[in-house]
């Protein structure tokens, strides 16, 4: 029983740390470009703070990946 509350206990609190916390894949950003956009500004207006962070990188590389597919032989 004890750990049945724990479990529910701790559903409950990962439900207050959603979307923000969450790290996104290159492939993700790469298929939603309302997020990748979204991020990529994040990033750009406060780069000492979150330049390093996985999102931004994250999203950096799927910016490259999405303007590589758009150049012409890429």
């Amino acid at each position: 029983m004890k750990h049945l509350l724990l479990g529910f206990a701790a559903l409950a609190l990962s439900g207050c740390f959603g979307e923000e916390n969450r790290i996104y894949t290159v492939d993700e950003l790469t298929a939603d470009e309302a997020l990748l956009a979204k991020i990529t500004s994040e990033c750009r207006n406060n780069p000492g703070t979150l330049r390093q962070t996985p999102n931004c990188q994250n999203a950096e590389a799927a910016h490259w990946k999405l303007w590589l597919r758009t150049t012409p032989g890429g």
